[in-house]
């Protein structure tokens, strides 16, 4: 299960992080976040101990979300040592999302 963040710990969780991790920016209202949702959850524990992943609400965290210039959900980032080094826009099938993981995380 991906590890909800917000605003407030997103430095400690994400940034300071000495894994890769993938960070899932989402909101309630949105169609394609609820379909990429499950498949997120299972990646992040396919993944425990190599690459964290956490989501973000951008609704109830609009700080985050603003200074990565977040303009569509579900927007998909990965941070490797406390920077954001490449960015997936959209829904996409569970091997879709899987390899690109794998090649931005590797």
């Amino acid at each position: 299960m991906a590890v909800s963040v917000t605003d407030q710990n997103f430095q400690s969780e994400v940034l300071n992080s000495s894994t890769p991790v993938v960070v899932d920016f989402w909101a309630e209202w949105c169609g394609p976040c609820k379909m990429m949702s499950p498949i997120v959850d299972e990646l992040s524990a396919e993944l425990a101990g190599k690459v964290k992943v956490v989501k973000i609400n951008i609704d109830e965290n609009p700080n985050v979300p603003t200074k990565y210039g977040i303009r569509g959900i579900p927007t998909f980032i990965v941070f490797k040592d406390g920077q954001a080094v490449e960015t997936k826009v959209g829904g996409m099938s569970r091997s879709q999302f899987a390899e690109w993981v794998a090649k931005v995380t590797a």
